[in-house]
């Protein structure tokens, strides 16, 4: 298990895990609870960043993204806002976003990504 190194771990999940020459960083939800997805997105990749951060890369390196929306219909235009004003040019991990009930009802925004090392 030397080629695995996890990193925040607990007895449920760890934040980040890194093997076979990847970065994987689990779901990220906003720890501010406001009702705006742009604040909340935000939020998330700060985050994402500090995780990438953690694991020696940064965004440069997402190869791919998971986003999951609670009501997609009203907060995909603010996520994507945020979003595209988040990757770097040229940088546009494939991605996919859905929409799904959250763990809160509070929670509208939840982004999962995967990255080179």
């Amino acid at each position: 298990m030397s080629d695995i190194v996890r990193i925040d771990t607990n007895q449920r999940m760890s934040r980040v895990v890194k093997a076979a020459g990847l970065v994987f960083i689990g779901g990220q939800t906003s720890a501010d609870l406001t009702p705006d997805v742009k604040l909340q997105t935000a939020k998330v990749l700060e985050k994402i960043d500090g995780f990438l951060d953690k694991a020696g890369i940064d965004k440069t390196r997402l190869v791919s993204a998971q986003v999951w929306l609670a009501d997609i219909a009203r907060d995909f235009a603010g996520m994507n806002e945020v979003w595209d004003a988040w990757v770097p040019e040229g940088c546009a991990p494939t991605r996919a976003t859905v929409q799904a009930q959250l763990a809160s009802n509070e929670l509208l925004v939840e982004i999962a990504v995967v990255a080179l090392a």
